[in-house]
């Protein structure tokens, strides 16, 4: 570049107006050097692709002859880093040097006229001094020069760097929160939103695992006096909507029971409802034996202090007694205690003690350990004492007889005293007996250790515990970034699920429309028909005729939307498509709209109903327009696409790309979600109905392909109908040119009139129908349902049958297979405002898609029954 360079005039180089900075760095380039010559010299191809490129908001460079001389835009300038603006008027291979073979492959499969594209292409460069790894899309084609030989290739480079990397921290972050859980030995388990059904668990050896949702886990996996406070907690949690945590008890593997620390976090969607909750289950069963030991001994040694305090109040051996065995009763648990003098000869004891059993006011017995002898009762009877006497004989030192002959059912204690002194403790409970020996209870110093040992591993839990914690709270942040990707999931399966339902309904009220705007617009063509000719009376009810039309067509944008409009499908040539709406889109855009079209060489057919693909393409156009305010150019281009399985839109597969972009006002993010929703517009009251992009959308989608919107505000609109490539096949073949209702009128030898019944449960559609049928020539019998249609079928002769699908208790469908079984001579059209052939139709049954006109429903007739004698 030079200073002494003259610019060209600005008339010459007016197409470089806007370019910005890189724009007005071309106006002082010194291109003579490059072998492209003065800017006022440049060919109209080469003028045109650099103005494109200019105004264009994405990185785009244009690599021109055989060495790919670059020009490029602003953004571009920005992709290229420190190299700019050294790059402005390089050979790409010398300009990226680091990546000249590939490059030259660019070169090379561009100018023999093919494209590339790239996904996440991964490349090294040094764009700033150092070499650094980036990730880009890459989409390169042909630019033709006047000879229509490819002249130079056209780039555009989107950078994907920060995406792809973030992919892989992603990844990353699941790596690690797999192998923390593949690390711990907790168990992990995610429940329903109310807990009413276990999804799945990883049991971990401790409890059962399981896969299969299930909805009676409690009872599986707690113990039922455990299930109440368990329950409670949760319910606690729900209403927080915070984290449930709880030390519970389990169901072991092994048929045990153990102790668990359970802790779950809600996952919630964007509104805030909880999903679900996932959690983890520590085996906490250790710590909770040395809890419950350390307890117990706690206890024992309480008793000991206590019983120690109590009985160095008194020398009475039988105060003693008394206390002691108080003391032991309420420390073991039992209900009622006493204590027995033991003979010297150790041939019996004496029961002592006041009992406090009801109906009993005393117990006095002596027997003998191997001989129970006579035992004496005292019962009170209606308030009187009951002297019982009992031979309890051959009892063979059965101590609990002793208990179960008095019908004493608590759980009694017994100290066994000999020579004044307590030598062991004898329970009954239920009539099984235990003994404790005084020795167990008389090793303070081993329980006293004991004790301390179970300190010393409770703290040693809590040491544990700790590390759970914070293993938990790394846990929980691996889990939030699980639940970020799992929420976006769930956020595209509602919209998913949003539209079925929106198309279900639109395309029920659209069938609807269909019955009536069917008697509508039969009336009207019959009634004009009719009339006397005059020219208010006909224009009168063209008006009416033309306003039943625009219903027709909304119904059908309804039913496109819902993906059930009757397709008629053909191969088309996109490019002949296009150029054939030229003249229909010039008067239907205005003289300040410029279309610009670019079409891709070599492009293979599609297979769609070219009636529709002509709406769609025209809805968009219109759209662009009103984006743009009636000023402005529309580019319309076609190209095609290899997609792999990364695509989420699309099935994998070879497609053709019909594309629509305007320099319009654009759409921000949320206008963009919502801009496929049927009636959602932009526009005001009366200037549109909200459903020409869902048309294109159900259009795209039952095609096969998809609907691609790409939008930001102040930079435009691009529309992208991705269609299926078509499998090399003939040219499509020209229809015959209509003959007319007249033509199509039956002449049959003899002149015998042919016979139809027609069977419609709608009043309405069946009586225009009728009169459809009878002007042209038939004979008509109609029905208002199957069973009256079979009936009449059983006395009557006719030669066609005519029926709707949709009807109450015995659908088309269903009087077709009838008739099929019973006439299968009788020729059956279906009439039917779905595309999809009704459940239970016969295959290759003829169709009459409503609202039909006159001229439709004789061609029917026509093919589907020729004349008969």
């Amino acid at each position: 570049m030079t200073d002494a360079l003259q610019p060209a005039t600005d008339r010459d180089i007016a197409w470089l107006n806007g370019g910005g900075e890189v724009g007005a760095l071309i106006r002082t380039f010194d291109w003579e050097r490059t072998g492209l010559g003065p800017l006022a010299a440049w060919p109209q191809s080469l003028r045109t692709a650099t103005s494109l490129l200019l105004l264009s908001p994405v990185p785009i460079v244009l690599l021109w002859g055989e060495k790919g001389i670059m020009i490029y835009n602003d953004a571009y300038s920005v992709f290229a880093g420190g190299r700019h603006p050294q790059l402005l008027g390089s050979e790409v291979r010398q300009g990226w040097a680091e990546i000249a073979d590939f490059n030259d492959n660019v070169m090379r499969v561009g100018l023999a006229g093919g494209t590339l594209a790239y996904k996440n292409q991964h490349l090294t460069l040094q764009r700033h001094g150092n070499p650094e790894s980036v990730w880009m899309n890459l989409d390169y084609s042909p630019v033709l020069d006047e000879s229509g030989a490819p002249g130079g290739v056209i780039a555009i480079v989107v950078e994907t760097t920060e995406r792809v990397r973030a992919e892989e921290r992603l990844r990353q972050s699941e790596g690690r929160f797999r192998a923390l859980v593949n690390a711990t030995s907790d168990m992990v388990y995610r429940v329903d939103a109310s807990w009413q059904r276990l999804k799945e668990l990883d049991g971990r050896g401790f409890i059962a695992s399981t896969t299969e949702p299930s909805g009676h886990w409690m009872a599986d996996y707690l113990p039922p006096d455990e299930q109440t406070r368990v329950r409670a907690a949760i319910d606690a949690a729900i209403d927080a909507r915070g984290i449930f945590e709880l030390e519970h008890r389990v169901k072991r593997i092994d048929g045990s029971i153990g102790w668990v620390q359970s802790r779950a976090v809600p996952v919630l969607d964007e509104q805030g409802d909880i999903v679900e909750w996932f959690g983890a289950a520590g085996d906490i069963s250790p710590r909770k034996s040395a809890e419950q030991a350390l307890r117990e001994n706690e206890s024992r040694l309480s008793f000991l202090d206590t019983l120690n305090e109590q009985t160095a109040r008194t020398t009475d051996a039988d105060e003693i007694l008394r206390i002691s065995t108080r003391l032991v009763g309420e420390h073991l648990g039992v209900a009622i205690c006493a204590y027995a003098d033991m003979d010297d000869d150790q041939d019996g004891f004496t029961i002592r003690g006041d009992w406090t059993l009801p109906g009993y006011a005393s117990i006095v017995g002596r027997y003998r350990l191997r001989d129970f002898g006579t035992l004496a009762v005292s019962r009170l009877s209606e308030g009187k004492p009951l002297i019982v006497d009992d031979n309890l004989r051959e009892l063979q030192a059965d101590e609990s007889a002793v208990f179960q002959a008095m019908g004493i059912a608590a759980t009694i204690c017994i100290p066994l005293i000999k020579g004044g002194k307590l030598t062991a403790l004898m329970a009954i409970h239920d009539g099984v007996p235990r003994r404790w020996h005084l020795r167990e209870l008389a090793l303070l110093d081993e329980v006293t250790e004991r004790s301390w040992a179970h300190i010393a591993r409770v703290r040693a839990e809590a040491d544990v515990r700790e590390g759970e914690r914070r293993f938990r709270e790394e846990l929980e942040h691996q889990v939030a970034e699980r639940t970020t990707a799992l929420e976006r999931s769930q956020a595209h399966i509602r919209q998913v699920q949003k539209m079925e339902a929106l198309g279900s309904l639109t395309g029920g009220i659209a069938h609807d429309f269909n019955n009536l705007l069917m008697a509508v617009q039969g009336s009207l063509e019959l009634l004009r028909e009719r009339m006397p000719q005059d020219p208010l009376l006909l224009r009168l009810v063209d008006n009416a005729r033309a306003g039943a039309e625009r219903g027709s067509s909304l119904t059908r944008r309804m039913l496109a939307f819902a993906r059930r409009q009757d397709l008629k499908s053909e191969r088309i040539d996109l490019r002949a498509l296009v150029e054939g709406m030229t003249e229909l889109m010039e008067r239907s855009l205005g003289a300040t709209v410029t279309v610009e079209t670019r079409f891709a060489p070599g492009l293979p057919a599609v297979e769609a109903d070219a009636n529709q693909l002509e709406s769609a393409l025209l809805n968009l156009a219109v759209n662009a327009r009103d984006a743009m305010d009636s000023v402005g150019t529309i580019v319309i281009s076609t190209d095609e696409a290899w997609v792999g399985n990364d695509d989420e839109r699309l099935a994998p597969g070879h497609y053709v790309r019909l594309s629509l972009a305007d320099s319009g006002a654009g759409m921000d993010e949320h206008t963009l979600k919502r801009a496929t929703e049927p009636f959602f517009t932009t526009k005001g009251v009366g200037k549109g109905t909200g459903l020409g992009l869902s048309m294109a959308h159900g259009l795209a989608e039952q095609l096969g392909g998809a609907l691609v919107l790409r939008s930001e505000p102040d930079k435009g609109t691009a529309a992208e109908i991705w269609l299926p490539a078509a499998a090399p096949g003939p040219e499509p073949i020209t229809a015959a040119a209509d003959t007319g209702v007249d033509a199509m009128k039956p002449r049959c030898p003899g002149n015998r009139r042919l016979s139809i019944m027609t069977v419609d449960d709608d009043d309405l559609v069946r009586a225009t129908t009728v009169e459809m049928l009878e002007d042209l020539g038939y004979d008509v019998v109609e029905a208002r349902s199957g069973a009256e249609a079979l009936h009449l079928l059983a006395q009557a002769h006719v030669d066609m049958l005519i029926t709707d699908h949709a009807m109450p208790q015995m659908t088309g469908a269903q009087l077709a297979a009838q008739v099929e079984a019973r006439w299968p001579d009788l020729p059956v059209i279906m009439a039917t405002g779905y595309a999809d052939l009704p459940a239970g139709a016969q295959p290759g049954l003829p169709r009459l898609a409503k609202p039909y006109s006159q001229a439709s429903l004789a061609e029917a007739i026509a093919r589907a029954m020729p004349c008969v004698d």
